[in-house]
């Protein structure tokens, strides 16, 4: 929730091509995450217009938001596991709450455990995971609807540097498989080594947008 009056964004106009890897950065409290959360429905604009694909999303109804997220996989920086639940069962909650049957959660979660590779640390317990292991169960957990889009939120904040960088590897390898990812980030570092497109933003207004950039401020 906001203050009244207060303009987390203006004037934003940005369009993200189907396939694409794009880093969204500044400093904090610059709009970033406001920007990502307009894209999965969490946050609704007071003015202007939200689309996903040709789905306008801008006043979803609420009883759409699930098929959205199934749509979109989202990964955020304080992981969200449950404590009390394996790497297997964590991942195969996000189908269980969505009515899939047990014959097709056996079949996708070893599946997307093997993409981030964890497969071998499924019967682990969120206790017993480095922070780089909680992160990538919480990127499977973000794949099991095959969504088109990856909107990843500061998702190396808590990691060391070899961590971020295998982090970061798998966020490129999943790219490769044709998902759009956007990365939204302060990590100079992480979005200098990326070079792809980077979208600047600085008191919620884009000031920069670079097909194949740095991160400038």
């Amino acid at each position: 929730m906001y203050p009244p009056d207060t303009v987390a964004l203006r004037h934003v106009n940005l369009h993200i091509r189907a396939g694409e890897f794009v880093s969204i950065v500044g400093a904090s409290g610059t709009g970033k995450t406001t920007l990502a959360k307009l894209m999965i429905a969490e946050e609704r604009p007071t003015k202007g217009l939200v689309t996903i694909g040709n789905w306008n999303i801008t006043h979803i109804k609420p009883a759409e938001v699930p098929l959205l997220r199934r749509q979109i996989g989202v990964v955020f920086q304080d992981f969200k596991l449950l404590p009390q639940k394996t790497v297997f069962e964590n991942v195969a909650f996000a189908l269980e709450v969505c009515g899939a049957p047990p014959e097709r959660i056996a079949a996708i979660v070893p599946q997307v455990l093997r993409i981030v590779g964890i497969e071998h640390k499924v019967d682990r317990y969120p206790r017993q995971l480095s922070g780089g292991e909680k992160q990538r169960v919480v990127i499977a957990r973000a794949l099991v609807h095959g969504p088109k889009i990856l909107v990843a939120d500061e998702p190396t904040g808590n990691l060391d540097s070899i961590n971020t960088h295998e982090v970061v590897d798998l966020l490129k390898r999943i790219n490769e498989f044709g998902t759009t990812v956007v990365l939204v980030t302060h990590n100079r570092e992480v979005v200098n080594s990326l070079r792809k497109r980077v979208i600047t933003i600085d008191r919620g207004e884009i000031v920069a947008d670079h097909e194949e950039g740095k991160y400038r401020i």
